[in-house]
């Protein structure tokens, strides 16, 4: 748990946090050249493009008629992709000319202006994104709070990171890089007048790039996320400023904005609305904690919306309930299968492009919050295996984080490499809550999972690890001992033992495999 936790530290400021917090040097005007690149993305462009289109093959089903604009997340794409890929799929296939790309102020507090990136375009690992000259022009000549600025966003990634998903939709488009620099109403207002003005007449989409509550727990997260995309909805202003600065967050622990983006959103809102959108609607939802890397301790929100005249059907607004903890039914052969699949196409996914799949719609068992480890095997023999005995997630969404922890994490084994997976097998150790028993006769071998506990040191065994290797009872102890670092036989006396049972699956109980 240790390591896991020191990999999570390490992981999430490059994916999650902005690159820096202050202004750069001016570039040269000619292309703004990636900040971000292999940190919130990617950075090899075959892979970059493949995340991108995992994430659309996964996206929901569109639920808008005719949006405008979208408001889509800019976390790392491990985090937020998919939320981000929510949105695009409401306006997959549309052949736009000009997307305006209107992204947030994480690099300079005295920045209030609306900063057009001046230069010919951005560049990616997927190649150029140009800009459009035109729509600049007349956005400069139309409102004056627009102003041609390289420095605003020589290292903000709330831009950056949606362009790849517009490089691979619309390869065509041309973009509008702006910064909205303030969440002053009377600016958003006057600046998405102009914007619908701009755009009135031209094939074209609107982004607004934000994230929603930054580091309250999970479930406060749920609650307060769900009050500001809610607020997003009906297009008006003035409550959507009121609810993202309500006076009872100070009472929310570790709460310390609601979005992050709140002026591109409301720009948007204000230019959607003047193109013809009557309301948003609400496509989908999630928090870092639901993610392999996220932590339920402290969350950044995420939401997908899209602001159009109607709606066909009603979107992914189901908040996600607080994790129950059981021991529960048995699992049906379909729950088996999806743990495993979801366990091996997380594995692949992140060695192939440091990314994961968002877990979602489970079933009602697996919804269940219990423990579960996940032994990787290379032709029959160890290759890792890493579990949580009390998690803080279901197990639709557990899984994916111990699957990668295994294969990444064991101090026993080198990292997996993407080559090896073909000869993995996995298997899933799904457990019962761990409960004490008076003494090691009490044990029962190839029933019995055992934690032994002496002198502050601690290890575990799974239930099948005896019967695999032909320990009986007291050979299984002893060397439960030296995996704790203590003596064999120490376990005779003062040692404190508790047993588990699990349901154990593999992906060969369904071959054939793969």
């Amino acid at each position: 748990m240790k390591a896991c936790r020191i990999w999570l530290i390490l992981m999430i400021p490059l994916l999650l946090y902005p690159a820096g917090c202050q202004a750069a040097e001016k570039t040269d005007g000619t292309l703004r050249q990636p900040a971000v690149a292999g940190r919130f993305y990617p950075e090899a462009a075959p892979a970059l493009r493949l995340a991108v289109e995992k994430y659309m093959q996964d996206a929901l089903p569109p639920v808008a008629k005719d949006p405008v604009a979208i408001i889509v997340p800019h976390a790392g794409y491990v985090f937020s992709g998919q939320i981000c890929a929510d949105g695009f799929n409401e306006v997959r296939g549309r052949p736009f000319d000009t997307v305006v790309i209107l992204g947030t102020n994480h690099t300079s507090s005295s920045f209030r202006k609306i900063g057009i990136y001046p230069g010919a375009g951005f560049q990616t690992p997927l190649g150029v994104a140009a800009i459009d000259s035109s729509a600049v022009e007349a956005l400069l000549a139309g409102c004056p709070d627009c102003t041609l600025d390289a420095s605003i966003h020589a290292r903000e990634h709330s831009i950056e990171v949606v362009v790849p998903f517009v490089q691979v939709l619309f390869p065509g488009a041309k973009i509008v890089p702006a910064i909205v620099g303030a969440p002053d109403v009377d600016t958003c207002e006057r600046f998405g007048k102009a914007l619908a003005k701009t755009l009135k007449g031209r094939n074209a989409l609107i982004v607004a790039s934000t994230d929603l509550s930054h580091y309250p727990s999970a479930a406060n997260a749920a609650m307060v996320d769900r009050q500001t995309l809610q607020a997003m909805l009906p297009l008006e202003l003035a409550s959507f400023h009121a609810v993202a600065h309500a006076a009872s967050d100070r009472n929310i622990r570790g709460l310390s904005t609601r979005a992050c983006g709140e002026a591109p959103v409301m720009a948007a809102m204000v230019a959607a609305r003047e193109l013809g959108a009557t309301g948003g609607i609400l496509v989908s939802y999630a928090h870092s904690g639901d993610t392999v890397l996220g932590d339920r301790s402290q969350v950044v929100g995420y939401g997908a919306v899209a602001l159009a005249s109607g709606k066909t059907e009603a979107g992914d607004t189901k908040t996600p309930a607080s994790p129950q903890t059981g021991s529960g039914a048995p699992l049906n052969p379909s729950d088996r299968k999806r743990l495993l699949t979801l366990a091996r196409d997380t594995i692949e996914r992140f060695l192939t492009t440091k990314t994961a799949p968002l877990a979602r719609n489970p079933s009602p068992a697996l919804e269940q919050t219990r423990g579960m480890f996940v032994t990787l095997k290379k032709r029959g023999e160890l290759r890792g295996c890493i579990g949580e005995i009390v998690p803080q997630k279901p197990l639709y969404q557990l899984v994916g984080t111990v699957a990668l922890k295994s294969a990444l994490e064991d101090p026993r084994f080198r990292q997996l490499r993407r080559d090896e997976l073909k000869d993995i097998e996995i298997e899933i150790s799904v457990l019962t809550p761990a409960a004490p028993v008076a003494g090691a006769e009490d044990i029962v071998v190839g029933r019995d999972g055992v934690i032994v506990k002496k002198g502050g040191r601690s290890a575990i065994f799974l239930p099948q690890v005896a019967s695999e290797q032909g320990w009986g009872r007291d050979e299984m102890l002893d060397q439960l001992c030296l995996k704790a670092g203590l003596p064999a036989g120490s376990w005779k006396q003062g040692a404190q033992f508790l047993t588990f049972q699990a349901e154990v699956f593999s992906e060969t109980d369904f071959e054939p495999a793969r």
